[in-house]
């Protein structure tokens, strides 16, 4: 009884102060929806300029495949090539479309006709995507082209299908690792802010003289973090799969227990964190600082296998690691049983490890 009081009385501390239900549910919504849609690596509402020194028919047809598809906002025609340097060094858009003098006349007598794109390296990633859309367009209208003039295709087409996500929807991969990295910061916050609030607000010495031991405290501190954390994945994972539309095809269950392991494993760093620190800005602090290396070595911004060989051996000590996999495979992909539990038991350790050391060293602070 002396420890469900405790536990009721760190939920009631969180829940019960304005700015504390605000930050715990109000910043994670808004983030789930600004990372889902503003930070995309989709490329919509481009720029591209255009340089067409061919006043054919097909060329004419090729262009009008350009201005026809929505990714491109913009399309300015350029004079001659004199104008393309200028056009990117100033950043006036991303790509130039160079159609050769001869382009109609070429394909008119059956030969290899040219298209140039040239884009603008600085932003390697974002042209390179677009560069893969103009390619896209090109190779369309060449393929109705020797449709249409019943020539022999001469090369491979590869159809591909995408298993998972059909259409590529960067929100479908967003909002499920968005899912485990929102309830990873909830709970830390709340652990990690729960013994320095007691410090900073010089109520811990009554904590240490009342009838709870030292384990019940531990315990007490804990656990609300871990029902915060679950919760607010459960949050994320209502208004991702409600809201959003990304499409749950999993077992709930089976994500409710990923979701419990993961909160445990990443509540022993919290608590670490909080009994080395005496004030709560001290304790967001070292949050932050716990984030950002687990974040970057998770497989979230960047594939683990891109990492050098020296580093990708830590990774696996990142619960985040685990977790990224288990919901994107339990939303998109229904993982069975026998694979949700081999990405579930290395968190096991991991959680094990960060509770004991954590409370080894609280219960050190308390002595």
């Amino acid at each position: 009884m002396k420890l469900l009081a405790l536990i009721w009385k760190e939920l009631l501390v969180v829940l019960r102060d304005p700015r504390s239900r605000i930050s715990i549910i109000l910043p994670p919504l808004i983030q789930l929806f600004i990372f889902a849609y503003a930070s995309t690596l989709d490329v919509k509402n481009a720029t591209i300029g255009i340089v067409n020194r061919d006043n054919g028919e097909q060329a004419f047809e090729l262009l009008q495949r350009f201005h026809g598809t929505p990714l491109f906002k913009e399309i300015i025609y350029l004079k001659g090539m004199e104008e393309i340097g200028p056009f990117l060094d100033a950043q006036k858009g991303l790509m130039v479309v160079s159609i050769d003098a001869q382009f109609s006349r070429d394909l008119d007598a059956r030969k290899q006709a040219l298209v140039q794109l040239i884009c603008d390296g600085r932003r390697s990633n974002t042209t390179q995507i677009l560069s893969g859309y103009a390619a896209e367009i090109v190779q369309d209208y060449n393929n109705d082209f020797m449709a249409r003039s019943s020539l022999k295709q001469q090369n491979t087409v590869l159809v591909p299908r995408n298993w998972f996500n059909p259409n590529i929807l960067y929100p479908w991969y967003n909002i499920t690792s968005l899912v485990a990295v929102l309830s990873m910061l909830t709970c830390l916050v709340v652990v990690a802010q729960s013994v320095a609030r007691e410090r900073e607000m010089g109520t811990f010495d009554q904590l240490l003289v009342s009838p709870l031991s030292p384990l019940e405290i531990l315990v007490g501190k804990i656990v609300p973090g871990i029902l915060i954390g679950a919760g607010e994945g459960f949050l994320m994972w209502a208004v991702g799969a409600g809201l959003l539309g990304v499409p749950f095809t999993g077992s709930i269950l089976l994500f409710a227990l990923s979701l419990l392991v993961f909160v445990s494993a990443i509540s022993g760093v919290g608590l670490f964190i909080s009994s080395l620190s005496a004030t709560q800005q001290q304790a967001m602090l070292g949050t932050f600082v716990f984030m950002l290396p687990s974040v970057l070595l998770s497989g979230f911004a960047t594939p683990i296998e891109n990492m050098p060989s020296w580093l990708q051996p830590i990774t696996y000590l990142m619960p985040l690691r685990y977790m990224l996999i288990l919901s994107k495979g339990i939303f998109l992909k229904a993982l069975p049983a026998s694979i949700v539990f081999e990405q579930i038991w290395p968190m096991i350790p991991i959680a094990l490890f960060t509770l004991s050391a954590s409370s080894l060293y609280f219960r050190r602070r308390l002595e």
